[in-house]
């Protein structure tokens, strides 16, 4: 190790950290829960289609797409609960906390079943949290 790197090492030990501060991720306005929506459309297809069909090599491969879709559904839905949603939104929205908890439930659930009224629950709950975040934009 050069002596130079050896110097760098020690300033970095004998820094302070820079402190930095965010709003959030992206610019305000970005947030939309359209998208756990159009992933759960297609967890909701994606069993239509498996449960319709009697070829088990397509079987495997919804079963894998339904759960990707299902992971992206509940990432979706945690952004918005922890990044958009603020302390305000509970007052007005005294069920938020349990709805989001439910909503990322049932989209756990959906990857474990090939029901589709799990899936239509699931949309349930995701229509419940889209009217409240548009709501909540006014």
């Amino acid at each position: 190790m050069r002596i130079a790197d050896h110097l760098l090492a020690l300033v970095d030990r004998v820094s302070p950290p820079s402190v930095v501060h965010a709003h959030c991720d992206l610019p305000c306005g970005v947030y939309d829960p359209a998208q756990a929506r159009i992933e759960a459309e297609s967890v909701k297809a994606t069993i239509e289609k498996s449960n319709a069909s009697d070829d088990e090599s397509f079987k495997i491969r919804a079963a894998i797409i339904k759960e990707e879709r299902a992971d992206l559904v509940k990432h979706h839905l945690w952004v918005l609960w922890t990044d958009y949603f603020k302390p305000e939104h509970l007052e007005k929205f005294p069920n938020l906390h349990d709805l989001f908890w439910k909503a990322t439930k049932t989209a756990g659930e959906t990857k474990k079943t090939s029901d589709v009224a799990v899936a239509d629950r699931l949309l349930s709950e995701i229509a419940e949290i889209d009217a409240m975040f548009w709501e909540s934009k006014k």
